[in-house]
Order: C-alpha cells, then structure tokens, then sequence
C-alpha cells in the first residue's frame, strides 16, 4: 500500500485473516471516507466480523495492510485504539448493573471522574431515551434498550470511528428504527461509522457508500444508486385483467425484453427485470413491452416501474440471498 490518503478514515489492501484450512478473509480492499456510515454488506459467514475485528485490533491479520486514519493497525495499534469504539453483535454491558451503574462504571475505566462519569452518562441516556430506565438493572431491558445502552456506552468518549457489527440484529421494527436514528445522530456529530450488517433495507437507509462482501472476498462496492445500476434499469410489475393470459404476457415480456421474468402469488401479478438501460431507458423498454403486449392481445390493467432494490443486487451478485446459513468461523 502506497502512503494512506489524509481523508480516509479506513484504507486496507489485501487483507487477509485465515483460521486453519479457511480464509475467513480473502484479500479485502476497503476505502471508507471519513464522516460517513460505510456499509459492509453480507450473509453470516461472509468475513464482516472478522474484517472489523481486525480494523479495531482485536485480531492480527495474516497478510496485506490496513491503516485507521493513517495509523498501521498492527505497528500502531494504540494509537488505532484511541480513536476508535466498537459495538459488537452482544451487548457487552453488565445485565446485574443498572444502566446507570453501567454508564458511571464504563465512564471510570475511560479515565472520566464519577461526577464526570455520572454526567455524562445522564447527557447520553437522556439522548437515548433511557433516563426512566436509568434506575433498573440491565437485565429487565427490552432488546431494544440493551443495544441503545450499548452504543451509549460505545460513544462515552466520542470516537473518531465507531465499529457497528450487526446492530439491529433481532430487533423489532420500533427498535430498529431506533438505532437508526442514533447512527444518524451520531454522524452527525463527525463520528465516521462502518457498519456490518446482513440487512438489505438497513444498508439502503445509513450507508452512502457500500462494500458487498462474500466467502471473504469485497464483490462490489459503491454508493447505492451504483450497485443497483450495475444490475440492471429495474424492474417493471404488470397486473393483467384476465390470469389465463399470464402464461402469454410472460412469453412476450420474455422475448421482447430478454429479461427474467417472475410470475407473482397474485394470479394478475408478473414481474420482468429490465436489462441495462442503455439509450433506450428504461421508460423506454417498457413503453415497447407494453406495445407488444397489445399487439398479442394482453389485457394490462396497470404497470409500474421500480429500481432494482439491494436484494435483487446481492441475489444477481453472489447468486444467493443475505441470509445465507452458512456459519462465520470464530475468532
């Protein structure tokens, strides 16, 4: 790697971490820019976990480089380690402590005093909307409120970078939207976020730029409009009048547009994805399908058009969806 670049806050180049015969991480080249949410998105077993621990010096790599805003994570790993926070897949705070407890105890290790300690502990779960359960032992919490406490107590001291890893994992939609909105708050601030995560829709809501990783290799990377281009124009959804002439309207769409087409639950639904749109557009590649379908006798009652989500670009990616079954080896 040459000289690290001043406005990045990660920059790897073949990164590399096995355990025994597997290559949990196979060569992984990273640049996230600083002040922003970077996504790493990706199945269980994909190498997120073990990619982040690396970057927050939990774990040696076995090959390539990795610096944190210009510092080697191996040859200056404390000074990697005061700038950064990580919140990993488990609350990592005393369940037997009461959250305030938890805040004051946390505070003290950091070098704050307890009046100090104490004050801010009450600054950020008031933020977080947990002054009313300041009192009560960390066990009594919902999900939800263990992981807001966790990235509260993540941010005591205000990183430069905060490590996410799967935050949202097992969470109801309120709770979600929740943490969300405290990554957001967070960044606000200056804080640069990289976030793991196996979910489509959380990827598509913080990140502006985003890593698609799988078996431990980076397979695309971009901002959000760039991956779902690179996949195709969208996708245009049709609802017939009659469903005996599905069969047919998915023969045309076949032939004219040379795309996939996927006939849905609802007897009237058929969706086709459009290929690259190219000169003609995708407006354009509908307007011709529709034509088409006229010309065969196909009843359309309504169409529409819509860009290819996350989903479809891990499925046309990796070939396989996010929730992959595989398991990521332990480190």
């Amino acid at each position: 790697m040459s000289r690290p670049t001043a406005d990045l806050a990660i920059e790897t180049a073949g990164l590399v971490k096995t355990f025994g015969a597997t290559r949990a991480v196979d060569g992984v080249d990273l640049a996230v820019p600083a002040g922003t949410v970077y996504g790493v998105l990706g199945p269980n077993g994909a190498g997120k976990t073990t990619t982040v621990k690396m970057l927050a010096t939990l774990l040696r790599p076995d090959g390539g480089q990795a610096h944190v805003f210009g510092r080697d994570v191996v040859h200056e790993a404390d000074e990697v380690r005061g700038r950064v926070s990580l919140t990993g897949q488990y609350a990592s705070v005393d369940e037997d402590l009461t959250g305030m407890e938890n805040m004051i105890l946390l505070g003290r290790l950091l070098g704050h005093s307890k009046k100090g300690a104490r004050a801010r502990g009450e600054r950020l779960l008031e933020a977080f909307g947990l002054s009313d359960a300041a009192g009560r032992q960390v066990k009594h919490y919902s999900g939800g409120m263990r992981r807001r406490l966790d990235i509260a107590a993540s941010i005591l001291n205000t990183p430069d970078l905060l490590f996410l890893d799967e935050p949202t994992t097992g969470l109801d939609p309120r709770s979600r939207n929740q943490v969300w909105d405290i990554v957001r708050a967070v960044v606000a601030q200056g804080t640069t976020v990289l976030l793991t995560t196996q979910y489509l829709d959380e990827a598509d809501q913080l990140a502006s730029r985003i890593a698609v990783i799988d078996r431990g290799k980076v397979i695309a990377e971009g901002t959000k409009g760039e991956l779902k281009a690179s996949v195709g124009a969208g996708s245009v959804h049709l609802r017939l009048r009659d469903p005996a002439q599905r069969p047919l309207a998915a023969d045309v769409l076949r032939r004219v547009l040379g795309a996939s087409v996927q006939e849905e639950p609802d007897p009237v639904a058929v969706t086709a994805r459009l290929g690259a749109a190219g000169a003609e557009g995708a407006a354009g590649q509908a307007a011709r399908a529709l034509s088409e379908l006229a010309v065969a006798g196909v009843t359309v009652d309504n169409f529409a058009l819509g860009q290819p989500s996350l989903d479809e670009v891990f499925l046309a990616l990796t070939g396989h969806d996010t929730h992959d079954d595989s398991e990521e080896v332990a480190a």
